[in-house]
């Protein structure tokens, strides 16, 4: 045996130790987040898949581009087909600076067929507030294709959709929100009592009396004088605590893909299962019966004959006792025999009887 096999063996004799997470990973500092950044622009340089004179807003953008530009166009004169007006969006980083590159993502607005190919021109990004805080320009890349003639069209993927990589400037830089703070507010991602409660203590054991609890889903935590003038210190050494959190009882199952994923927490009552298929077969065989040949009278007649066959699968009572544990559990209903579709109608049948100890939640 190998030293590799070893030690995979070892590893699943072993019994299980619950592991922390750290806190970076389970919260997040109110005010640390992304923020969500919109704007309007022409995509150009399109080959003849852009949008149609149906589409007013496009051209009346160009004219505006160009007028920009020190041309004077009259826009009834006009008439292309390699422009297309699109919403373009990305998302800023917290503490993004000026000259950082964003992603881009571009969405065609009107009717145009296809943005493979084109140049989005430069589009100013704006936050909620209604001011400019990235520029967007550069190539579109959309990972498709739409050909076709009269008759019929070929396309892969989403040809009116597509992203410009690092193709936004960051113009104007966020406030920096742990500047100046005397406490600070950890979100966590899930409210939880216990998962709060052994977050507290965690900072509490490593920054004695900094942290306290006022709802499940935050820690106030206020800054030790040491780290008054040194914040990015002190929001490094938390973030790296580690924190086992508390995981609800739960069983979420999804119809469509017969996908079943069960807690840890999950535990069942002694309860009897029984479970079984009724199947029917309709089979239709009709005769027909004719006269011989040649012959001079007699009429072709259809004469009608089914054959029916039912048949039920005979399923004893299955008796799954209370589980200790996961393994238990599955153990248990493992004993029914029965496919991953199957089990979702049992588990709902077990959650109505009020033996699932667990939240169920059909996707």
């Amino acid at each position: 045996m190998s030293k590799s096999c070893f030690a995979l063996l070892i590893f699943l004799l072993l019994p299980q130790i619950a592991l922390g997470a750290r806190i970076k990973d389970i919260a997040a500092f109110d005010g640390v987040r992304q923020n969500q950044l919109i704007g309007y622009g022409l995509v150009v340089g399109l080959n003849g898949t852009g949008d149609s004179d149906q589409t007013k807003f496009p051209v009346q953008s160009l004219v505006g581009a160009l007028e920009r530009l020190g041309l004077t166009v009259n826009r009834a004169d006009i008439t292309v087909k390699n422009v297309a007006a699109v919403m373009v969006t990305a998302e800023l980083p917290p503490f993004a600076k000026q000259g950082n590159k964003l992603d881009v993502l571009v969405s065609s607005m009107g009717d145009a067929k296809s943005l493979a190919g084109g140049t989005l021109m430069m589009a100013p990004l704006k936050g909620a507030d209604n001011q400019v805080y990235a520029v967007a320009q550069g190539p579109v890349l959309t990972n498709s294709f739409s050909y076709g003639g009269q008759a019929t069209t070929a396309v892969k993927n989403h040809p009116t959709a597509g992203t410009v990589p690092e193709g936004a400037l960051v113009e104007r830089e966020l406030p920096n929100v742990l500047a100046n703070r005397p406490v600070l507010k950890l979100n966590l991602h899930q409210s939880d009592f216990t998962t709060a409660a052994r977050v507290a203590a965690a900072i509490n054991g490593r920054f004695q009396g900094s942290a306290s609890l006022t709802d499940p889903g935050s820690v106030q935590i206020a800054i030790p004088g040491e780290y008054q003038n040194r914040v990015v210190e002190f929001v490094a050494d938390l973030e790296r605590l580690e924190v086992n959190p508390d995981v609800m009882a739960k069983v979420v199952m999804n119809e469509r893909t017969g996908t079943i994923v069960m807690g840890e927490n999950v535990r069942i009552s002694t309860v009897a299962v029984s479970h079984g298929n009724l199947t029917v077969v309709v089979k239709e065989t009709p005769k027909v019966s004719q006269p011989a040949p040649f012959a001079k009278t007699g009429t072709t007649t259809v004469v009608p004959r089914t054959d029916l066959k039912i048949s039920e699968e005979k399923v004893n009572l299955s008796l799954v006792r209370e589980g200790a544990n996961l393994g238990e559990v599955v153990r248990g209903l493992n004993t029914l025999g029965v496919t991953p579709r199957d089990l979702l109608g049992i588990m709902q049948a077990i959650k109505a009887a009020g033996a699932l100890n667990a939240e169920l939640s059909v996707m």
